[in-house]
């Protein structure tokens, strides 16, 4: 089983990344399973959204506490929260950030990647430069970089379920999917 972690801020869309990234492997068989911790439910406050994806049906309804994967949406975060507490041994952490992956003093253990999916959302009008809207972003970042969903997958949710600017949400995921391409070379 694969388990995702996704820090955010109210209103920029990891519960719909979380959601999008769990249908994205539904379509390619797999089971999943989506959900939200609840706590504070504000525009702006930290949030954390969580992920499960498996070949076998998923029977664990518990919060994740050891994840394989976790995805920044606001690099801000990292300051206030401890975004790499309990990533798997050999884990990844991807930041949105436009600083690169050194800046981000972690554990030696886990892969650090950072990319500006920020400027992607933007260049696409996804939400408005105070609050960019970055999650189908970094999901296209994800599924190049960790390899557990594929692209086609991804575009065909995001074209079936975004709430609003579909084509334009999976032009980013795809050039973010691109430009993480260039991550993984180096």
């Amino acid at each position: 089983m694969k388990e995702i972690r996704f820090h955010g801020r109210g209103g920029q869309g990891a519960v719909s990344a979380s959601n999008i990234l769990a249908n994205s492997a539904f379509i390619e068989g797999k089971y999943v399973q989506s959900f939200l911790l609840i706590g504070a439910e504000r525009r702006g406050a930290p949030i954390m959204a969580y992920t499960r994806i498996d070949d076998k049906p998923i029977r664990n309804r518990s919060q994740i506490y050891f994840p394989d994967y976790v995805i920044v949406l606001d690099s801000d975060l990292v300051a206030v929260v401890d975004v790499a507490y309990g990533i798997k041994q050999s884990g990844m952490l991807l930041i949105n950030s436009d600083k690169p992956s050194s800046e981000f003093v972690c554990r030696s253990d886990i892969k650090v990647f950072s990319i500006d999916v920020t400027s992607i959302a933007l260049k696409y009008k996804l939400g408005n430069p105070t609050a960019p809207i970055v999650n189908t972003s970094i999901l296209g970042a994800f599924a190049r970089i960790s390899g557990e969903i594929k692209l086609d997958s991804l575009l065909e949710t995001i074209m079936e379920f975004a709430p609003s600017k579909p084509k334009e949400n999976a032009l980013a995921a795809e050039e973010a999917y691109m430009k993480a391409g260039e991550l993984i070379k180096t």
